[in-house]
């Protein structure tokens, strides 16, 4: 017992004149952040991403949709699952630094040749032909964290395991925010229909009027052929809607994790309400606040963890083994205490000397690496402030184009009515009434077209700026 305790002895003063290095300091890359986003008049703390998206999106079917999407979408779930799977490896990484022990219990039998001189020792001093062993015993084995080693490995699986749940909380920004887009392309196409439906009745219109007038002789059956023309376009057009509406539903059925099937909406896409007067805060608080950009700054911390094991496996490694148990060269008195029991200690430091330059690689490529990271982090920082400006940018400039888009369906409507008149009053020809009534319906196409380009501008810079996965 005192000379193991001399050994523990002289490894602790060993360990103690080593000097202990920690994981490497990290130090955030400097970011040239803008004091205020493109397009924004002043730079304004609050953000509308702080939201809820049950605050955000306020029609009860799409939130409805929504929390569907979040329960059963597969990518949301098989993310979810990548993060049980590092939470596992995160418990794991936790007795990284507690000693590894293991119990063997082995029977070994021998028997020598009789012309070598174990042979002969065995027949002259045991008086058999062959030598049995049993041994029972406890091995355990333990490595020092001198240098920081075992601190950065359990630092980078707490990064990967940080990574997932930033991982999760990206994909459910987009979920949320792909949702709503179809969504609200859904309603644009319900509007459509309307407007075209609406619209085939104006050519029904027409042709009844042309086919009277044909009759009477007042025009000619090339006027008819126009007119029918008019209409089975917009029976067309029509069909193709419908088409789309299947199609978009099936989308967003199968987005929430559903099998393809009608969509329930009970609003129409001009009764719709998003915040118009959006607050998009701080660039630098975006930075933190966007899961992507939280989760390449994470990669670049698990980096620099990985140099710190680099470096450290250049350094000596102090270790400490022990075993102990019960041996005994005979089975019968196998278990006697304390005539069988045994133990030993082993200490010592190793330093690497010549490993044919691999350790040295190791290390320049991990700091490579981190410099590559720095670089990929300094990369997401840019592409989400471009992604808010574009989104800005278009929700101003599709504010513009909704105004004039209105006032463009409001002057062809009042086309139509005058064209109708004049063509009633034969100061009119039905090409006329038929340019006026096409002009009308692709405005009206248009406009709701834009109106759902600005809703989907404002989910698009709710994403960007970090919004959806509260």
């Amino acid at each position: 017992m005192k000379r193991i305790k001399n050994i523990f002895l002289t490894f602790i003063l060993a360990l103690g004149s080593v000097s202990c290095v920690s994981k490497l300091a990290y130090a955030e890359p400097a970011l040239e952040l803008p004091e205020k986003f493109q397009y924004t008049a002043t730079a304004d703390t609050a953000s509308v991403a702080n939201l809820e998206w049950k605050q955000f999106f306020n029609d009860p079917m799409l939130q409805g949709l929504i929390e569907k999407g979040i329960k059963n979408n597969y990518d949301l779930q098989i993310a979810l699952k990548q993060v049980a799977s590092s939470q596992e490896k995160l418990k794991q990484a936790k007795y990284l630094q507690y000693p590894d022990v293991g119990f063997a219990v082995s029977g070994q039998i021998s028997k020598p040749s009789k012309n070598s001189m174990n042979g002969q020792s065995l027949n002259l001093f045991l008086g058999q032909n062959h030598v049995e062993d049993y041994n029972a015993a406890f091995n355990l084995s333990w490595e020092a964290d001198i240098w920081g080693k075992i601190k950065n490995q359990q630092e980078v699986s707490r990064m990967q395991y940080l990574q997932t749940y930033e991982a999760t909380k990206a994909i459910q920004t987009q979920v949320v925010a792909a949702i709503a887009q179809g969504y609200y392309n859904l309603l644009m196409l319900d509007k459509q229909l309307n407007i075209a439906t609406s619209n085939l009745e104006l050519s029904n219109n027409t042709l009844s009027i042309t086919e009277k007038m044909w009759q009477s002789g007042d025009t000619t059956s090339l006027g008819v052929q126009q007119a029918t023309a008019q209409k089975q376009s917009t029976e067309l057009l029509i069909t193709q809607l419908q088409q789309n509406i299947a199609i978009q539903e099936n989308a967003l059925s199968i987005l929430v994790g559903e099998n393809p099937n009608k969509v329930n909406r009970t609003i129409e896409m001009s009764d719709t309400s998003l915040p118009q007067n959006i607050s998009t805060g701080l660039p630098a608080a975006m930075v933190s606040r966007r899961p992507d950009v939280r989760q390449q700054e994470l990669v670049l911390l698990e980096s620099n963890s990985i140099v710190g094991i680099a470096q450290a496996n250049m350094y000596p490694a102090l270790k400490i083994t022990a075993n102990g148990g019960v041996n005994s060269f005979k089975i019968d008195n196998w278990f006697q205490i304390p005539a069988s029991l045994f133990g030993s200690v082993l200490g010592g430091l190793t330093q690497p000397i010549f490993q044919k330059r691999q350790l040295k690689t190791d290390l320049n490529v991990a700091k490579i690496q981190r410099e590559k990271n720095v670089l990929a982090f300094r990369q997401s920082v840019l592409n989400a402030v471009g992604e808010v400006s574009d989104a800005l940018v278009s929700n101003e400039s599709l504010k513009v184009q909704e105004q004039k888009a209105t006032e463009q369906v409001a002057t062809l409507k009042n086309g139509i009515k005058s064209a109708e008149m004049l063509y009633k009053g034969g100061m009119a020809n039905y090409l006329e009434v038929i340019t006026a009534q096409g002009n009308s319906l692709q405005a009206e196409l248009n406009l709701a077209s834009v109106k759902r380009q600005r809703l989907s501008s404002i989910v698009d810079l709710y994403r960007a700026l970090g919004g959806g996965w509260k």
